[in-house]
């Protein structure tokens, strides 16, 4: 039986990697490690948690005393690191906290893993490690700036990061390959480009979209709304980890991308028909909208869903242009493509957010709404 110990696995990505995991694998045992932030909520695993095969433990990364006793408890075998402050507005805000959870917490997971897992040392002085263990870094295409119109990123395109938050993840990335190289651990780095789907905290793009129409309020759309991202669905991305974490050769960095180009304002455009699509043809979707603004709708009509709702901000600083991935790399060495098209991917995303309100209105509590008037009023 492997352990696996999951970090920031109450959150978006996390989670739906614990459930792949418990699902796939019967003979896993998972030790979640969840500060349980702003973005992490125990509601979202309240039924794997339910599994003996699965363990909640809260604390951070950057606890030494808390993580090293997490390596005497259970027998870890792989590290698979979710955890980090992740959104690029926050970082601006406060870049700090970025240095603190992304780069001082990834750096002391991996000095525990590394101890924890010596057995010795080999001839020339490197550490030797116990046989099947493995960090795996979750990282993201932001680390390699922005493009211009054409071309991808590939796994030697040269790390560029335009943000805290990506200068963050770039720095983490580096120690994650510093460890590989100086201490001979067994480490594999990740790049995703945009997840979507469900569990989303709603202070990203799409579940922000989709709980604002269904709150009647406006929707923000930073600058001219052409900026490009590469979506993945985000069961798609939890396979591919799945693949690299046992499959993946060791030191290597694999791309992840949906294939999936999309400008934002084609994105909330195509929310926006979707959501007035699925309530026309099924009109039992209209009880999820606020009490105040189905009373001013009535159950006649949802044609006050339309893209007069949309709202242009001021630009966020440093706003990348696009981003778009080559995972041929992945393709070739492992066998992974994304199997979820947009199109299909986000129908099935806006229909959990329509089925799965209770959630919602469980992990937005109020400072995510003081969050939300600070970002996005008066701009």
């Amino acid at each position: 039986m492997k352990t696996y110990l999951v970090t920031g696995g109450a959150g978006f990505i996390g989670s739906n990697f614990v459930k792949r995991m418990l699902s796939v694998y019967p003979e896993c045992k998972i030790v979640v490690l969840d500060a349980l932030t702003y973005a992490g909520n125990l509601g979202t695993l309240k039924n794997e948690l339910t599994d003996e095969r699965c363990s909640f433990q809260r604390g951070d990364i950057g606890d030494e005393s808390f993580v090293s006793g997490l390596f005497k408890e259970f027998p870890i075998d792989y590290v698979v690191n979710f955890a980090a402050e992740s959104h690029v507005d926050r970082s601006i805000e406060n870049p700090q906290l970025f240095l603190q959870t992304n780069i001082l917490g990834t750096q002391n997971l991996l000095d525990i893993a590394k101890k924890a897992w010596q057995t010795g040392t080999d001839p020339n002085g490197y550490p030797t490690y116990r046989e099947g263990v493995k960090f795996l870094q979750v990282s993201t295409d932001e680390v390699y700036g922005s493009l211009g119109e054409t071309g991808y990123f590939t796994e030697t395109t040269p790390l560029d990061p335009r943000s805290p938050y990506s200068a963050s993840k770039t720095s983490a990335d580096l120690f994650v390959k510093a460890y590989g190289e100086t201490y001979k651990l067994p480490v594999n780095i990740t790049r995703c480009s945009n997840n979507y789907g469900p569990y989303h905290f709603p202070e990203k793009l799409i579940p922000l979209i989709i709980k604002n129409i269904l709150e009647g309020k406006k929707l923000p759309v930073y600058g001219n709304g052409t900026n490009i991202r590469d979506w993945l669905y985000v069961e798609d991305h939890c396979k591919a980890i799945d693949l690299v974490l046992h499959k993946g050769r060791i030191g290597e960095v694999y791309n992840v991308g949906g294939h999936n180009e999309k400008q934002n304002i084609e994105i909330v455009k195509l929310i926006i028909r979707t959501i007035r699509e699925l309530m026309t043809e099924h009109p039992a979707y209209k009880n999820v909208l606020k009490k105040k603004i189905y009373d001013q709708a009535g159950s006649l009509s949802v044609d006050w869903i339309n893209e007069d709702l949309i709202t242009y901000v001021k630009d966020r600083l440093g706003h990348d242009q696009r981003y778009a991935i080559d995972p041929s790399k992945i393709t070739a060495e492992l066998g992974w493509t994304p199997e979820t098209p947009f199109e299909k991917g986000i129908v099935k995303t806006i229909r959990w957010y329509l089925e799965n309100q209770e959630w919602v209105d469980e992990i937005t509590g109020g400072e995510y709404l003081k969050y939300y008037e600070r970002m996005y009023t008066n701009r």
